[in-house]
């Protein structure tokens, strides 16, 4: 492997990691088109990923152990992973993707309480950036406030919220429990979004049953995704070992670039002024922060902590865990 290729390819990992959540939506919408609800094709894939995770390393699963922060990480698991797979099948995928990309707002909230992190000004102006770009996409004289239009458009954004949540609680699982495996917390993370997407299945109106003879094809797409989803999650974990955290998390972006292309494609969606407008200042806040943060880095010595990244998504300060489906 040559020098160039071999600098490039940890980029190429990450980007390639980015591209498979940027079409993940498509194939839930199959799996909802053909009689498994959002909820129940979000428990199913994860559990899925989840075996996937044990199997391929159970070496690994002495490092597990009880902790109520695992059960707190698997609970805002479950919340990123509905948020986004129910908006994704019920709404406009760019405009779920945006809410759910706010997250440098609600990470430094939260990072604020559990972490004990100072709020700077800096954060806040970043977080009020990303939310400025919220309110000029969602802002109609219609409408009226700008608030969320319609169910999916909240799935985006309290995905969103646990998504962030969920990096503040890897941050602090690696600080307690330093022992444990990054693949065991990616098992808990993938295990806790089954759990939960399985409980409010029970609580949501279930669609007309799968036809049997679509069973195989249904439970053949299931599995195939989960493992998908998990080797990807495998592969950026790699990537992001030898890319900065920050600078990873602007490459994430293209994630964008590819649920855009892939919504014009697949479901003729076609984002509108305002769409453009309110995105670009999300975008821009997750760039600023990624910045931010890698300078505040360069002038402090960084504190070792464990690699733990889950999944993907720009954050305002830390390593990402989304379980993805």
């Amino acid at each position: 492997m040559t020098g160039s290729v071999r600098n490039a390819w940890p980029t190429l990992a990450i980007m390639l990691g980015a591209s498979v959540w940027g079409l993940v939506w498509y194939p839930m919408r199959m799996l909802a088109g053909m009689g498994l609800s959002g909820t129940a094709a979000s428990a199913t894939t994860s559990a899925a990923a989840c075996v996937f995770v044990l199997l391929a390393k159970r070496r690994s699963i002495s490092t597990l152990s009880w902790h109520w922060l695992l059960v707190a990480l698997g609970v805002a698991a479950g919340v990123t992973n509905i948020g986004f797979v129910w908006g994704a099948i019920h709404g406009q995928v760019m405009r779920v993707l945006l809410l759910f990309y706010l997250t440098p707002a609600w990470t430094a909230i939260f990072a604020h309480f559990i972490l004990k992190e100072r709020l700077t000004r800096t954060d806040a102006a970043l977080s009020l950036l990303s939310l400025a770009g919220a309110v000029t996409m969602l802002w109609s004289p219609e409408l009226g406030m700008p608030l969320p239009d319609g169910l999916a458009e909240w799935a985006g954004l309290m995905g969103g919220m646990g998504f962030a949540m969920s990096n503040v609680l890897v941050v602090k699982v690696t600080r307690t429990l330093p022992a444990m495996k990054p693949e065991m917390r990616t098992a808990v993370i993938f295990g806790g979004a089954a759990l939960i997407a399985s409980v409010v299945t029970l609580f949501e109106p279930m669609p007309a049953p799968p036809a049997a003879a679509l069973l195989p094809t249904l439970s053949l797409i299931v599995i195939g995704l989960g493992v998908v989803l998990a080797g990807n999650n495998m592969i950026v974990q790699v990537g992001l070992a030898r890319v900065p955290a920050n600078r990873a998390s602007i490459i994430m972006l293209f994630e964008l670039v590819v649920t855009a292309l892939s919504s014009w494609l697949f479901a003729g969606e076609v984002p509108g002024p305002r769409e453009w407008a309110g995105g670009a200042c999300i975008v821009v806040a997750c760039v600023l922060s990624a910045w931010v943060h890698r300078q505040g880095g360069q002038r402090s010595p960084p504190a070792p902590e464990a690699l733990d990244i889950a999944e993907h998504a720009p954050e305002s300060k830390k390593k990402s865990t989304r379980a993805m489906v």
